[in-house]
Order: structure tokens, then sequence, then C-alpha cells
């Protein structure tokens, strides 16, 4: 009995670590939609300061000017044909989403350390129970590709505390690639990134190729 009360304790104590990994796994997420937001806005601010003048010589153009040509219209297209305002509005925005970028990108780092903790927990559950968890964290550690498959068949039904474990270590490796991919892509902007970047970088922001949507739903379904 002894024996079976301990394997219930550490069933739960495992369950109430992977519960509280998928809370961090959500909060994760919540950063990744609210980050790709800020993206998208300094991608359209910049696309906004970098977007060429209005061709002068372009005959409708020129007869356009010459039949209006007022003092505010000779202003304008001295300016390169930039309004003011709107030009100070999108530098506001491009800062703003900016520093956003930069909070959320420390918000996600900590959460990427939170799991980190909750996952050295889990491995004190099952470190002397076998030799599995050991490889799989040293699969993580040295980026090497493996056959999932067999990690995540078990954990259908009545998952033990290996599956728990190992499917939090596969999620760890995953999410922390996907913000070390986010940091890269943070700390590439600058008022010179061309739009052909900035295009690129919210195509990966948004597609997250380190992150497996299989993986994840089978976590997700090991909550009640």
């Amino acid at each position: 009995m002894e024996g079976e009360d301990c394997g219930n304790l550490s069933n739960e104590k495992i369950f109430q670590i992977f519960s509280s990994f998928m809370a961090r796994i959500t909060k994760f997420e919540e950063l990744v939609d609210a980050g790709n937001k800020y993206l998208i806005g300094f991608q359209q601010g910049l696309e906004f300061i970098q977007r060429p003048p209005i061709d002068m010589t372009a005959e409708l153009i020129e007869r356009i000017v010459t039949a209006n040509k007022t003092t505010r219209l000779s202003s304008y297209v001295e300016a390169g044909c930039f309004n003011s305002h709107d030009r100070k509005q999108n530098m506001s925005k491009l800062s703003a989403c900016h520093l956003g970028l930069l909070d959320n990108l420390n918000r996600a780092q900590t959460v990427v350390r939170e799991l980190q903790c909750l996952l050295d927990d889990a491995a004190v559950l099952v470190q002397a129970k076998n030799m599995i968890f050991q490889d799989l964290l040293h699969f993580q550690d040295n980026d090497t590709d493996l056959d999932v498959s067999s990690f995540t068949t078990a954990c259908k039904r009545n998952p033990g505390i290996t599956d728990y474990a190992v499917l939090m270590a596969l999620m760890y490796g995953m999410l922390k690639k996907d913000y070390e991919m986010q940091e890269k892509i943070v700390s590439s902007l600058s008022l010179k990134s061309s739009s052909g970047e900035l295009e690129s970088y919210c195509l990966m922001w948004s597609l997250r190729p380190f992150v497996d949507d299989e993986i994840m739903q089978k976590a997700w379904e090991l909550i009640p």
C-alpha cells in the first residue's frame, strides 16, 4: 500500500507540474499573438516612411500640380509629397511597436525560464526511473532530429509520469527555439529594414516553424 500511495502522490505531483506548465504555454501563446501585432504595426509604419515620393515627371501628375499650383501644394511637393503630420504619427507608431516588441520579448523570456524550472521539477520525478527522459533532454540540448511518435503514442490514455515529462521536454524545446527566432527577428529590425525582410519576418513569426501542432494538441488533450 505504501508503494501504491507513493505512486499516486507522484502521479498527482506530475499532473500539478504539467498543469502549471500548460498555463505558462498559454501565456507564451498570448505573447506570440501580441508580438505579431507589434511586428505588423512596425512593418506598416516603416513601409509608409519608406514609400517613394510621387513621380513628378508623370504627365498626369504634372498637369494636376500645374493646374492647382498653390502655396500649400508647392510646400507639399517640396517636402517630397509627405504629410508631416502623417510622418510624425508613423514615426511614433514605429517607436511604440518596437518598444512593445522589446517588452514582449522580455516577458516571453521570463515564461521560457519558468518552463525550464517546471521541466526541472518533472525531471526530479522521473530521472531515477529510466534513461528515456535523460536521452530526450540530451536531444533538446544538441538540436538533433528525433522521431517523437514513440514518445507521444502512450499519452492517449492513462499517461504516466514519463509521458508527461517527455511531452513537457518536447514542448519546451519547441518554444525555446520559437523564442530564439523571435529574439533574432526583433534584434534585426531597423529603419533600414527592407519591405521584403519585414514580410519574411512577419511570415516566420506567424508560421512558427519550430512548433509541432500535433504534439501541442496531444498535450492539451491531457488537460480535463
